[in-house]
């Protein structure tokens, strides 16, 4: 029985939504690069703070204390890491690497910029965006999305230890 036959996506399929997913990053971070991002960066954070729990809040501002340390290099942190993924994930590179650095990362826009998607009051409607993100890059680890349309196929075969921060050998 084919791998279509029994109701699964082909490997190629998998290639191409990480590279789809890929685009969406690269179109996310070219807006990181604006100047009203670089400029404005520590206000995403306090954005959140509204009506939040204390519990969230606390956490909110640990983050905000962190990021008031040199507000700009972190924006150019976030631009460089957003730009550094796209690239990762368009070209299954270093992909084991960039879905736990995407999943992090996207951890933290969801606790902090996106507030846990709160505060929940009566009328909330979504839990924020960037929670999805993380099981995204969970789905792409465990199908060994890199290999597929990706340069990880070459590359697992030469990091001899390293390996591991790629998708890893074909089958």
């Amino acid at each position: 029985m084919s791998t279509h036959q029994a109701g699964l996506v082909s490997p190629n399929a998998v290639g191409a939504v990480r590279i789809l997913f890929g685009l969406v990053w690269a179109i996310d971070a070219q807006f990181k690069w604006r100047p009203g991002f670089i400029n404005d960066f520590a206000s995403y954070l306090t954005g959140a703070l509204d009506k939040q729990p204390a519990l969230v809040r606390d956490w909110i501002h640990f983050w905000i204390d962190v990021v008031n340390v040199n507000p700009t290099a972190f924006a150019y942190l976030v631009a460089v890491a957003e730009t550094a993924l796209a690239i990762a994930l368009i070209l299954g590179l270093f992909s084991n690497l960039a879905y736990l650095g995407g999943a992090a990362l996207a951890f933290v826009i969801w606790s902090t910029a996106e507030g846990f998607g709160g505060p929940y009051v009566a009328g909330s409607t979504d839990i924020g965006a960037a929670v999805i993100y993380v099981f995204v890059f969970a789905l792409l680890f465990l199908t060994r999305a890199g290999l597929y349309l990706g340069l990880d196929r070459r590359l697992g075969e030469r990091l001899g230890p390293l390996a591991f921060l790629a998708s890893g050998r074909p089958a």
